[in-house]
């Protein structure tokens, strides 16, 4: 069966290389994954949190380490492979953001790393992440400007339509921190 034009779109937005390829020194370093962390954690007690496309559990780990104890879900079953060798004793699932397989508030935080601007339906998984979080909502996502790394500019997703999508999932309160070549997002319940 052919592949529909939105399927086409969707695919070329998937991440869809290695799961090493993801921890590269120098991808880590862009990211910036310590100060995303430290920033996530500053002013919130967070002691659960779900990492929503986890990949290869890269910022998972990291929270892992700054005493969070934590899960992830990722749609591709080689990256929860990678994800569970790389933070054992933690949950990893295969399911899709918008359709997270834990109960209402099961969660401190939930957390999107680099990974919302992939997704199908925007709307529905950050409804979805509000839904298992008590707390609050991290998205990390790469600033809206043509660079020569990350993704196109087209596939990038501006502040207006992230605080556009936090209030259509019922998050009262909205702050984006510059972060570099990416945006850090604190989305509040």
């Amino acid at each position: 069966m052919p592949l529909r034009k939105n399927q086409t779109l969707m695919n070329e937005r998937v991440y869809n290389q290695s799961p090493d390829k993801l921890r590269s020194p120098d991808r880590t370093n862009r990211l910036q994954v310590d100060v995303v962390v430290q920033r996530c954690l500053h002013d919130v007690q967070v002691k659960t949190l779900l990492d929503i496309g986890t990949g290869s559990a890269l910022f998972a780990e990291a929270f892992k380490k700054a005493g969070v104890s934590v899960s992830g879900v990722d749609i591709n079953s080689d990256m929860i492979d990678a994800a569970k060798r790389h933070v054992p004793g933690s949950e990893f699932l295969v399911a899709p953001a918008e359709a997270l397989p834990f109960a209402d508030g099961s969660f401190d935080s939930t957390f999107f790393g680099v990974v919302l601007h992939e997704v199908s339906e925007s709307v529905k998984a950050l409804s979805e992440a509000h839904r298992v979080a008590r707390c609050c909502t991290f998205i990390l996502e790469w600033q809206y400007k043509h660079e020569e790394f990350g993704p196109p500019l087209e596939h990038r997703l501006t502040e207006k339509h992230i605080r556009a999508l936090s209030l259509s999932a019922g998050y009262r309160s909205f702050t984006a921190t510059p972060l570099g070549t990416l945006v850090l997002y604190k989305l509040y319940k």
